[in-house]
């Protein structure tokens, strides 16, 4: 081989090489791009389905010192499930059941889409991946005392996989509407199922509150500690923030 052969060798070979190169680095930029934009998505619903769930989980504590004071009135189970009209009895008891729901099912289409990310060097994404995991642990775990709302991981995921729409695609997925819920509890059998032992757990926090209340209580300061993490600049939940303070029951 002369040398101006070998010359256009070596340069042919580095020319495939720094191809190679620059392709793989542009797909990861693409992919990291497209992750972030996700979790940016996807992170907001998830914060939205943690606050309700929150939420509905302070008015149950909440109500259970109103209902320990006589003279402040009715908790929310109690105003409610126990003396409410059927129709508000059902709502409350939908309502509870479907705000964990479609807790679990953002947490599965993150699951799915994302692939928990590629955590690499992004703390945040870590803290939040950490976050989900020590919640459901949380859910799953045995209690000496209470074991209402529980469900243990293979059930969480069960849950967040029938709460993701049907029609949605990776980048574009939602879950299932309060009112998609209802319909599909009253005319599906199998899919009603899986939801039956969430719906009589919610009675019997009605019944009885108190034996629950430690291990709901840190279930919701945990879900406000994720939406801490998912809205750090605080823009989304102002006044949540002032009224509810960082988990837990104000005083008095």
């Amino acid at each position: 081989m002369d040398a101006v052969s070998l010359v256009s060798a070596v340069v042919a070979v580095c020319s495939a090489a720094l191809a190679g190169f620059f392709g793989y680095w542009q797909q990861r930029r693409l992919r990291s791009w497209e992750q972030r934009d996700y979790m940016d998505r996807y992170g907001a619903s998830l914060a939205w389905a943690a606050f309700d769930l929150q939420t509905r989980l302070f008015n149950i504590l909440r109500g259970h010192v109103l209902d320990n004071d006589p003279d402040r009135g009715d908790g929310y189970m109690t105003s409610f499930l126990t003396r409410g009209t059927e129709r508000e009895a059902a709502f409350a008891r939908r309502s509870t059941v479907f705000v964990l729901a479609e807790y679990l099912g953002w947490v599965e289409i993150l699951r799915r889409d994302v692939q928990f990310l590629d955590l690499g060097g992004n703390r945040l994404n870590t803290r939040v991946m950490l976050q989900l995991s020590r919640i459901g642990a949380i859910l799953a775990r045995i209690d000496a005392v209470s074991n209402e709302l529980r469900l243990f991981r293979g059930q969480q995921r069960a849950i967040g996989e029938l709460m993701v729409h049907p029609e949605g695609e990776p980048g574009r997925r939602r879950c299932l509407g309060f009112a998609e819920f209802c319909a599909k509890l009253d005319d599906d059998a199998a899919f009603a199922l899986w939801f039956s032992d969430l719906l009589a757990d919610v009675d019997r926090l009605a019944g009885d509150t108190a034996p629950a209340v430690p291990r709901l209580g840190e279930l919701q300061t945990e879900l406000v500690a994720l939406i801490d993490l998912l809205d750090p600049q605080e823009a989304r939940f102002p006044q949540f923030r002032l009224a509810f303070g960082r988990g837990g029951l104000p005083p008095g």
